[in-house]
């Protein structure tokens, strides 16, 4: 992996685990990713004019992302309503880069030494401790298990999805700023029929955090999709992951949450994974 694409990434995890604490730290999540996702949506429209049109056969993977980015923030938001952000965030993202290394080899032919293989298993393990009993004085609450599991579930199909619709598109901005319109349309409509005519009074309250979460989450999968064209998915996906090391110092030093020895060590174990991965 080129050495600009490996720190563009890692910004972007940055950028993905400040928008998860805003959201998080919201009064009404459902308010807070509805905002993020219209104000998202909202730029991308405005930047369409100036970006090259996706590839016709991209366009189905375009639809498809869309409906799986709107099924993982709905998933998230439920998440969060039952547990805490140092627990639910590195579940939901761990699973997905073991996930997609696998199909990423056995089904897509992606080259992946060995060295890099085992780099994705310690970033995939290592997220997944710091949500076990080992890293927390608490069990998980089990709902907030089954929803963080169900986010999993739509990030490793996303991302290998816009993996190769990326590929096909022959623009990985202009496949980006369609997802991100669907994604907006989507999910606006989610949040009326959550919300009804309370939603815009409610948004009100939550503009700043909103806009500033769009923003964030804009920039971290900008970058992410744009790595998907220059480097294997399987790498990009286990370094996106590294996130949850912003997260749990985010949860930890900003939310109060409380992080043991072992949650330090999964940390720890995240970081070997990024030096294996730069070997």
């Amino acid at each position: 992996m080129d050495l600009v694409v490996f720190f563009a990434v890692l910004a972007g995890a940055a950028m993905h685990a400040g928008w998860n604490a805003l959201v998080k730290t919201g009064l009404d999540r459902t308010t807070s990713i509805f905002l993020l996702a219209f104000i998202q949506g909202l730029i991308c429209l405005v930047l369409l004019p100036f970006f090259a049109i996706p590839a016709a056969l991209s366009w189905p993977w375009i639809v498809v992302s869309a409906l799986l980015h709107s099924g993982y923030k709905i998933f998230l938001i439920r998440a969060y309503e039952h547990g805490d952000m140092s627990q639910v965030y590195p579940l939901a993202r761990g699973s997905a880069p073991l996930i997609v290394a696998v199909v990423g080899i056995f089904v897509l032919s992606e080259p992946l030494t060995a060295t890099k293989f085992a780099a994705v298993c310690a970033i995939g393990l290592g997220v997944m401790l710091m949500s076990s009993r080992l890293g927390s004085s608490t069990a998980m609450p089990r709902k907030a298990l089954l929803f963080a599991l169900g986010t999993a579930v739509f990030t490793a199909s996303y991302t290998l999805v816009d993996g190769i619709g990326a590929q096909l598109s022959g623009t990985a901005s202009g496949f980006t700023l369609w997802m991100f319109v669907g994604d907006g349309v989507l999910m606006t409509l989610y949040a009326l029929l959550a919300r009804g005519r309370g939603l815009f009074a409610s948004a009100r309250g939550n503009l700043a955090s909103g806009a500033v979460a769009g923003v964030l989450s804009l920039g971290s999968y900008w970058i992410a999709i744009w790595a998907f064209t220059l480097a294997p998915i399987a790498l990009v996906a286990a370094l996106r992951e590294t996130s949850v090391l912003f997260a749990m110092l985010i949860a930890v030093f900003w939310l109060g949450e409380k992080a043991s020895p072992q949650r330090w060590f999964a940390g720890a174990l995240i970081l070997a994974g990024i030096v294996m991965m730069r070997l």
